[in-house]
């Protein structure tokens, strides 16, 4: 998310990796290497798609939770978990960013403001265990995150054991259809077409992706129904699913592909805790 449209053909290295299992530990590493890229290119206002999009999405989802605690679940540099504590909607909440990444943590507490009420916390730890109680959460959120998880559906578990029965879960993805291996825009200069090719869908594959000149991040290609699966599992029922088009910031950086307002970038899941079972 936030990188220029790809071209059919670009995408996933696979060299000796096998797609089909889950990647080697060491590609943890890539994340550390390339904070500072993530950094300057997707936070402080660097970015249209969250400036534009994914920040309003959240507080709007967010706010008729009110107060209560909050975890940012790969808060990455904190941009979300600042945004969502200083929210002027229902002051004060409590926010907990958790990341694996020292690079980023670092950075979240230089970027913490002096003063002020709001100021969120930060925890380093994986998605896949949670080092919080049972129940101790009003609301989760986490931005493009899950695609960059090999156990997802551990993940989503543990998402789902922290949060107490009627709190909101907000999962933002790449829209899993329309991001999968292989997809991207096809300029067909035989016909005089343009259009998006969409590459295997179903089938789970793990890689590492140029995501920019010398950068390269592991991704996790699953299909929708992984994600929803999961969450129903650990007593997430979906209640809403956004599939917004693009923003304008970045349709302006893809004039060339004059449909791209027609497909939609970012898939949003929201989701209530219930018990397992159960859908009251």
């Amino acid at each position: 998310m936030g990188e220029a449209p790809r071209s059919a053909g670009d995408g996933v290295s696979e060299g000796l990796h096998d797609p089909g299992m889950p990647l080697p530990e060491e590609t943890a590493a890539l994340w550390e290497l390339n904070a500072t890229w993530w950094q300057e290119s997707f936070t402080e206002g660097a970015d249209p798609e969250y400036t534009e999009q994914i920040i309003p999405l959240l507080l709007e989802r967010l706010a008729p939770v009110g107060r209560g605690r909050f975890l940012d679940v790969g808060c990455g540099e904190g941009q979300l978990s600042r945004v969502v504590a200083r929210s002027p909607s229902a002051t004060p909440r409590q926010v907990v960013g958790l990341d694996p990444t020292p690079a980023q943590l670092r950075v979240a507490l230089e970027r913490q403001p002096a003063v002020g009420m709001g100021l969120p916390g930060y925890v380093r730890g994986k998605a896949e265990a949670l080092p919080f109680p049972d129940a101790s959460f009003d609301a989760a959120f986490a931005c493009l995150v899950f695609e960059h998880i090999e156990q997802s559906g551990r993940a989503l578990g543990e998402v789902g054991r922290v949060l107490r029965t009627g709190g909101i879960f907000l999962l933002f993805l790449n829209h899993p259809l329309l991001q999968a291996p292989g997809s991207g825009w096809v300029d067909d200069h035989i016909l005089g077409e343009q259009y998006w090719r969409i590459g295997p869908y179903l089938p789970e594959h793990h890689g590492v992706e140029e995501v920019d000149k010398n950068v390269w991040v592991p991704f996790v290609h699953r299909p929708l129904s992984a994600y929803i699966n999961a969450m129903a599992s650990a007593g997430l029922y979906l209640t809403a699913m956004l599939e917004p088009a693009p923003p304008p910031g970045f349709l302006q950086r893809a004039e060339e592909y004059e449909a791209a307002a027609a497909f939609p970038r970012l898939l949003v899941l929201q989701a209530r805790k219930s018990v397992v079972g159960s859908r009251t």
